[in-house]
C-alpha cells in the first residue's frame, strides 16, 4: 500500500510539471538551469523588450520651426542619425557612435505656420534660433520617453515569460542601465560637425542648395543644433517650391570643380555632367581619362557632346584612349588636353597633366607596369617645378594613373586621378591630396559583365577663389544600370601636416609589368 501511494505522488508531481511547462513552453526554456543559458535568455528578454518598448511608444512628436517631426531611438550597429524628409528623400549624420540611431521624420509642413512666415517674412531672420530650441526641447522629451519606453517593454515581456516580478523588474533595470550606457557612449562620441559632411538620398541629392556652398558651411557653422536648423530652413524652402526646386546661389569666393574619369563609353554620362554642371554652376569640368573603350576612329563622334556641356573640359589621355582619340579632341571647341606637363588656365586656376604612357584597350596588349607610370608622374613632376619657376605655378596636377599622380608629391596641393574604377582621398607624405574618382561612366559597357551595376561616380570640388586652396567637396553616387538611387555626401578638406621638402626622386627600375583596368 506505502508503494502504491509512493507511485501516485512520483506520478502527481510529474503530471504538475508537465502541465506547468505545457502551459508556459517560453517559460520552459528560459527557466534552464544552465547559468549561460538564464543568462542569454535574460538578454534575449531584456533586448527584445527595449526595442518593442521604443518601437510602440519610444517615438515624440514636436513641432520644429514650420514643420512637424517625430524623433525616435532605433537599434543600430552604427549609431549616427538619419533625417527622412518624405517624399523628398533622407540625409544621414555621423554624428556619434552607439548601438542607438537618432530617427527624425519631418512628416509636414504646417500650412498656419509657414503662411505666417510667408506673410512676415522678417521672422526667417530668427527662424534658425527657434528651430535649435525646438530640437533641444524635442531631444529631452525623446529622452524620457526612451526611458519609460525601455523599461515598461522590458518589464512587461518579462513580466509575460518569467511570470515573476522580481525577474521582470530586474528585466526592465536591466534595460534601463543599456539605455544608459548607450546614451554615454553616444555623448563619448558626439561629433557637432558632422552636420557639416551629410550624405543626401533622394530627390534631396539633386538640390544644391540644401547642401549648401562649401565658404559658408566651412567659415560660418560649427554648433549642431544652428546646422540642424538651417538643414531644416532649406527643406522648409524645399515644401514651399512645390513643383521645382530652389535655384542654387552659388558663393561668389568658390569656385567649383566637376572631376569626372573613366566614362568608357557610356552615352548617360553627357546627360549626368550637363545636369551638374548647370545645377552647381561648374567653372570647369577635369577628366582623367577613358573616356572611350577601345580608343578607335570609330569612337570619336562619342566625343561630340563635350562642346555642349557648358563649361571648359579638362581632359588627359587614359589607358584606353590613343593618340587618335588625344587629336580629335584637340579639335574639338572649349576642350583643353593635356599632355607632358602642359598646363592651361580655365576657370580661374591653373591646371596641368599628363597622359598614360600605356595604351592598353584590350588583353592582346602586354602593359609596360607601374615604372612607366613612375616615368610618366616623374616627368610630370619635373614640369610642375619649372611652372613654379617661371612664377606660373599650377593648382590641380591631373594623370590617369594614381601611380603616376603620386610622384607630384610637393609639388602641387592638388593631383587627381581615376583608373581604379573606385574614390579614395589621402593625403601623400609631402602634403600633396591625391583625389582619385571613380567611373562616371558606370564602368561603361563593361558594367553588364557584372552581377550588380556598377555605380555612377562624380565629384564636384570646392576652392576658394583667393588662394585656390581646396575646401570641401560632394561625393555624387548614383546608382548603375538599371537603378535609379543618388546620394551626395559632403566633406570638408582638413588642412595637411606640415611636411618637409620632397625626396630626390630616382628613376624607378625597368621590368615587373602588371595589368591595367
Amino acid at each position: 500500500m506505502a508503494r502504491h501511494e509512493l507511485l501516485q505522488a512520483g506520478l502527481a508531481r510529474l503530471r504538475r510539471h508537465y502541465l506547468s511547462h505545457r502551459a508556459s513552453p517560453v517559460s520552459a526554456l528560459v527557466h534552464s538551469p544552465h547559468p549561460y543559458g538564464r543568462a542569454f535568455g535574460l538578454v534575449a528578454v531584456v533586448l527584445l523588450g527595449a526595442w518593442l518598448g521604443l518601437l510602440i511608444v519610444g517615438a515624440v512628436r514636436t513641432p520644429v520651426g514650420p514643420v512637424d517631426t517625430s524623433m525616435a531611438l532605433r537599434p543600430s550597429v552604427s549609431g549616427g542619425t538619419k533625417i527622412n524628409v518624405s517624399p523628398l528623400g533622407a540625409l544621414e549624420l555621423d554624428s556619434h557612435t552607439a548601438p542607438i540611431r537618432l530617427d527624425v521624420n519631418i512628416d509636414r509642413l504646417d500650412p498656419v505656420r509657414s503662411q505666417a512666415l510667408v506673410q512676415h517674412p522678417e521672422r526667417l531672420a530668427g527662424l534658425q534660433e527657434e528651430i535649435a530650441q525646438d530640437v533641444a526641447e524635442g531631444t529631452r522629451d525623446l529622452a524620457l520617453r526612451s526611458c519609460v519606453a525601455v523599461v515598461s517593454g522590458a518589464t512587461a515581456l518579462g513580466l509575460a515569460v518569467y511570470r515573476r516580478p522580481r525577474r521582470a523588474l530586474a528585466a526592465g533595470g536591466l534595460a534601463l542601465a543599456l539605455l544608459a550606457a548607450s546614451g554615454a557612449s553616444a555623448w563619448a562620441t558626439w561629433n557637432p560637425k558632422s552636420v557639416l559632411e551629410p550624405r543626401f538620398s533622394g530627390l534631396l541629392s539633386s538640390a544644391p542648395s540644401v547642401v549648401g556652398n562649401a565658404r559658408s558651411i566651412v567659415t560660418e557653422f560649427d554648433v549642431y543644433q544652428k546646422e540642424l536648423a538651417r538643414l531644416v530652413t532649406n527643406v522648409t524652402k524645399l515644401y514651399e517650391a512645390t513643383s521645382t526646386l530652389p535655384v542654387y546661389q552659388p558663393d561668389p569666393g568658390t569656385m567649383r570643380v566637376l572631376h569626372v574619369s573613366d566614362i568608357h563609353l557610356n552615352p548617360a554620362a553627357w546627360h549626368i555632367i550637363g545636369s551638374l554642371v548647370e545645377q552647381y554652376e561648374i567653372d570647369a569640368i577635369i577628366d582623367t581619362g577613358d573616356t572611350m573603350d577601345h580608343g578607335t576612329a570609330a569612337e570619336n563622334p562619342f566625343l561630340d557632346p563635350i562642346p555642349d556641356l557648358g563649361a571648359p573640359y579638362v581632359w588627359v589621355r587614359g589607358n584606353h584612349d590613343s593618340l587618335v582619340t588625344q587629336r580629335y579632341l584637340q579639335r574639338l571647341k572649349n576642350v583643353h588636353v593635356l599632355d607632358e606637363g602642359r598646363a592651361v588656365t580655365v576657370g580661374g586656376l591653373r591646371v596641368a597633366g599628363t597622359g598614360d604612357p600605356q595604351f592598353t584597350p584590350d588583353r592582346s596588349t602586354v602593359p609596360a607596369g607601374d615604372p612607366a607610370e613612375r616615368m610618366a608622374g616623374i616627368r610630370l613632376a619635373s614640369a610642375l617645378r619649372d611652372q613654379s619657376a617661371a612664377g606660373t605655378p599650377v593648382d590641380i596636377a591631373v594623370a590617369h594613373n594614381p601611380v603616376a599622380a603620386r610622384e607630384t608629391d610637393g609639388e602641387v596641393p592638388l593631383v587627381l586621378a581615376g583608373h581604379v574604377h573606385r574614390r579614395d582621398t589621402e593625403i601623400l607624405p609631402f602634403g600633396t591630396r591625391l583625389k582619385i574618382e571613380g567611373s562616371t561612366g558606370g564602368g561603361g559597357l563593361r558594367a553588364v559583365e557584372r552581377e550588380e551595376p556598377e555605380k555612377v561616380r562624380a565629384s564636384v570640388l570646392y576652392l576658394d577663389r583667393d588662394t585656390r586652396t581646396l575646401q570641401a567637396w560632394d561625393e555624387i553616387t548614383l546608382g548603375g544600370l538599371g537603378l535609379t538611387t543618388a546620394e551626395v555626401s559632403r566633406h570638408l578638406a582638413k588642412a595637411p601636416p606640415p611636411q618637409g621638402p620632397p625626396a630626390t626622386r630616382t628613376p624607378p627600375p625597368t621590368g615587373l609589368p602588371s595589368p591595367a583596368p
